[in-house]
């Protein structure tokens, strides 16, 4: 494995310069904002939301890593931008396994390790019943798949709850559940729109998906608060 081999995946890029990807790479402050302010947010209860301010920890290395590969842009940085994701990924649906569906500890981690073997393993489910390389074919938002499953399917479990604070962080969860089909349309379209509109459109990704890393922090802050 190469750990410096060359990556062109979005249509910005052009060349292998630092800064062939400026929009995109720049677009990544609003990852830095976002975890700037659920951190703010997190830290202002007493006694602090400590589970909200590592997720902000999370979104700052999202941001981070993205960074790096859209100005890198080598093997080495591609996972420095994918692992940041999966681990906020992960993290968040054990938060939400446990503060709105009421898991035990136990079951939160079980469930939670089997939702990242089933990331790992869809890819490569699709592929062999496609039989071509369906993450090719949607500019590797597949592999976000199983994130919008779950966060549609906590919401549906929680706004079936009958306590009042579980129907609002159920809907609030479905709502950024929209936000989050948004952004991952417009990843998908990236490289289909590279001839009308040269800088693509991961950009709109970035910030979007941004905006929908802090509206779950948020609504976990939110849920705990009103529990008193």
């Amino acid at each position: 494995m190469d750990w410096f081999e060359p990556v062109r995946a979005y249509c910005e890029r052009t060349d292998a310069g630092f800064w062939s990807e400026p929009v995109n790479a720049l677009s990544n402050a609003g990852f830095v904002l976002a975890a700037a302010a659920a951190g703010w947010r997190a830290g202002r209860p007493r006694p602090p939301d400590r589970a909200a301010l590592a997720l902000a920890g999370l979104i700052a290395s999202v941001g981070i890593g993205s960074f790096l590969f859209h100005t890198l842009a080598v093997y080495w940085s591609m996972l420095a931008d994918v692992i940041p994701i999966a681990l906020f990924i992960d993290a968040y649906l054990a938060v939400a396994l446990r503060r709105y569906l009421r898991l035990a500890p136990v079951r939160v981690v079980a469930a939670t390790l089997g939702f990242a073997l089933f990331g790992f393993a869809l890819s490569p489910m699709l592929d062999g019943l496609a039989g071509q390389d369906v993450s090719r074919l949607t500019n590797g938002s597949i592999d976000y798949v199983p994130a919008m499953l779950a966060l549609f399917g906590v919401a549906a479990v929680t706004v079936g709850r009958p306590e009042e604070r579980f129907v609002g962080t159920g809907r609030r969860l479905a709502g950024i559940g929209v936000l989050f089909l948004l952004s991952l349309a417009a990843r998908t379209a990236d490289q289909a729109t590279c001839t009308v509109l040269p800088i693509g459109t991961h950009a709109l990704w970035h910030l979007l998906n941004a905006a929908v890393l802090y509206a779950l922090v948020a609504t976990a802050i939110r849920h705990r608060d009103l529990a008193g």
